[in-house]
C-alpha cells in the first residue's frame, strides 16, 4: 500500500497549502466561468451530449470493425499503421523508426498518450532528445515535472514561478511579462522545429471512413511539429475513434465548449497520411501507432467500458472538488482527476492504484458536466466493488466493515449498555479516516429502543 500512503501523504499536504489552493482555485474558476458560457452556444446541449454519447458508445462496442476500417482507409493514402500491445512494445517499434532515420531530435506536441508509455524518458535514455513544443507542458519539462493537468499542464504555476524557471533554466533576465516568455519560448522553439528529423503528435480523434487523424490545438505547434520534419509519428490510444468525418461537426465544439469554453479551437487538422506528390508542406513519411495498453481490459467488462468514451476535454476535473484541493500531482498517474481514479486501476493495475476510486466525494459533478455522459461517479462504486472482490481491501478495513455489518444486523448487539466501549470501538476504527480531522463520533448513552420504551412507560 504504498502508493496509497503516498497518496493520503501529499493530498494532506497540498490541500494545507494555501499557495497552491489559490493557484488551482484561481486558475479553475477562470475555466468554469469561460465553460458555463460556451455551453450557450449549443441550442440544446443535452441533446448533444446525448448525441455525443451514442456515437462513442457505437464504436467502443464495434471497435474492431472501426479499427480495420481506420487501417485500410489510411495505408491506402500511403500511411504506415503499427499496433502495439503494451508500451514496451510501441516503445520498440518507434525506435526502430527513429534509428532507421538516425535521429538526434524529435519535436513533440501535447499529448498524455506518450506520457502513459514514458516517451520522453526512454528517447532521453537512447541519447535522442525530445522537446515539447506546446508552452505548458515545454514549461513542465523545463522544471523536470509531469503535466499537472490532461488540458493544462502547467495550471499549478504562477506568472511569477514561470518567470523564475525561464531566468534559472534558459539564463534570460527575470520577467513576469507573459508576452516576453511567450517570445522568449517561441523563439527557442522555433529552432528546434527546423532541426528535429521528427515530430510526433497524439490525435483528439481518429477518423474511420477518411483514414484520418484529428488533432485540435490552440497554439499552433502540433502544425509546426508535423510540417517541418520529414517523418511524422502519432501515438494514439485505440478507443480514440469516431465512425465518420461529419462527425467532428459536433466533436469538436463539444470538445471545445467542455475543455476551455470556446466556441471551437484555434487550430483544427486532419491529417489522412504523408503529402502527396506536388504538395509543398507534410512529412515524407506518417505513422500511426496504435496502443492498447490496458484498455482491452476495459473493454471486456460491460459495466465500465463507457469510461472508453472519453474525449480528454478535463471537465470533470475542472469541477471535482477533491481535484481542487489536491491538485493533478498528487493522484502520480498520468490521468488525474475523476476519469483517471476510474481508468487508471485498468490500465496500471488495481493492487496499485485502487486508493484511486475512493479519492471521491461521489458528488456526481463529473458525470454532470461530461460531454459524453460517462457515468464517472457510479464507476468508481463499481472499482470499489471489484477491489473489494479481488481482496485487495486492508486487514483493518475488512475487520471494521465485518464488525459493523454484525452490530447493525443484530439487534441485541446494537443495544448492548455501554456507550463507552462502543465510542472506544468506533473511534478506534475510524481514526485515521473520519477521526484524523475531525471530531470523534459519539454514540448515545440510550438507544432509541431504549428511549421508545421509557416514553411508553
Amino acid at each position: 500500500m504504498k502508493n496509497a500512503d503516498s497518496f493520503l501523504t501529499d493530498a494532506d499536504s497540498k490541500t494545507f497549502d494555501s499557495e497552491h489552493r489559490r493557484k488551482i482555485n484561481f486558475n479553475i474558476g477562470r475555466y468554469n466561468d469561460a465553460v458555463a458560457k460556451g455551453s450557450t452556444q449549443f441550442e440544446n446541449h443535452e441533446l448533444g451530449r446525448q448525441r455525443a454519447s451514442y456515437l462513442k458508445t457505437q464504436v467502443i462496442e464495434n471497435l474492431d470493425k472501426y479499427l480495420i476500417e481506420f487501417e485500410a482507409n489510411f495505408t491506402r493514402n500511403g500511411g504506415k499503421v503499427i499496433w502495439a500491445r503494451d508500451a514496451n512494445e510501441a516503445l520498440s517499434e518507434i525506435h526502430k523508426i527513429l534509428k532507421e532515420k538516425k535521429t538526434r531530435s524529435v519535436v513533440k506536441s501535447k499529448t498524455m498518450t506518450t506520457e502513459e508509455i514514458h516517451f520522453n524518458e526512454y528517447l532521453e535514455k537512447n541519447g535522442i532528445e525530445s522537446i515539447e513544443t506546446d508552452l505548458g507542458e515545454y514549461i513542465v519539462q523545463l522544471a523536470g515535472q509531469k503535466p499537472y493537468h490532461i488540458v493544462t499542464p502547467a495550471m499549478h504555476m504562477s506568472r511569477q514561478d514561470i518567470s523564475e524557471l525561464f531566468e534559472k533554466k534558459l539564463g534570460i533576465p527575470y520577467t513576469d511579462d507573459p508576452q516576453e516568455l511567450t517570445l522568449t519560448a517561441r523563439r527557442i522553439l522555433r529552432e528546434k522545429y527546423l532541426e528535429a528529423e521528427v515530430g510526433v503528435s497524439g490525435a483528439n480523434f481518429i477518423i474511420a471512413d477518411v483514414g484520418g487523424i484529428a488533432v485540435t490545438e490552440n497554439e499552433g505547434n502540433a502544425r509546426l511539429c508535423t510540417t517541418f520534419p520529414k517523418t511524422h509519428i502519432v501515438i494514439v490510444g485505440i478507443e480514440k475513434l469516431i465512425p465518420s468525418m461529419t462527425d467532428l461537426g459536433l466533436f469538436w465544439p463539444m470538445l471545445a465548449q467542455s475543455g476551455t469554453g470556446q466556441q471551437v479551437t484555434v487550430y483544427n487538422t486532419i491529417f489522412t497520411g504523408p503529402a502527396k506528390q506536388g504538395e509543398s508542406d507534410g512529412p515524407e513519411e506518417m505513422y500511426v501507432v496504435l496502443i492498447d495498453n490496458g484498455r482491452t481490459n476495459i473493454i471486456e467488462d460491460p459495466e465500465k467500458r463507457q469510461s472508453l468514451n472519453c474525449i480528454r476535454c478535463g471537465a470533470c476535473l475542472n469541477v471535482c472538488p477533491v481535484y481542487r484541493n489536491i491538485g493533478g500531482h498528487t493522484y502520480g498517474s498520468t490521468y488525474s482527476g475523476p476519469i483517471g481514479s476510474v481508468i487508471t486501476p485498468h490500465l496500471e493495475g488495481m493492487e496499485k492504484f485502487k486508493h484511486l476510486s475512493y479519492a471521491s466525494t461521489l458528488c456526481g459533478a463529473c458525470t454532470s458536466v461530461c460531454p459524453v455522459k460517462i457515468d464517472l461517479h457510479n464507476l468508481l462504486l463499481l472499482n470499489r466493488n471489484q477491489s473489494v472482490k479481488e481482496g485487495l481491501a486492508t486487514k483493518s478495513e475488512t475487520f471494521g466493515f465485518k464488525l459493523w455489518a454484525k452490530a447493525m444486523k443484530n439487534r441485541t448487539l446494537l443495544n448492548l449498555p455501554g456507550a463507552a466501549l462502543k465510542n472506544f470501538m468506533v473511534g478506534f476504527i475510524f481514526k485515521n479516516s473520519w477521526g484524523k480531522r475531525r471530531e470523534d463520533v459519539h454514540i448515545a448513552p440510550k438507544s432509541f429502543q431504549q428511549l421508545w420504551k421509557e416514553r411508553r412507560k
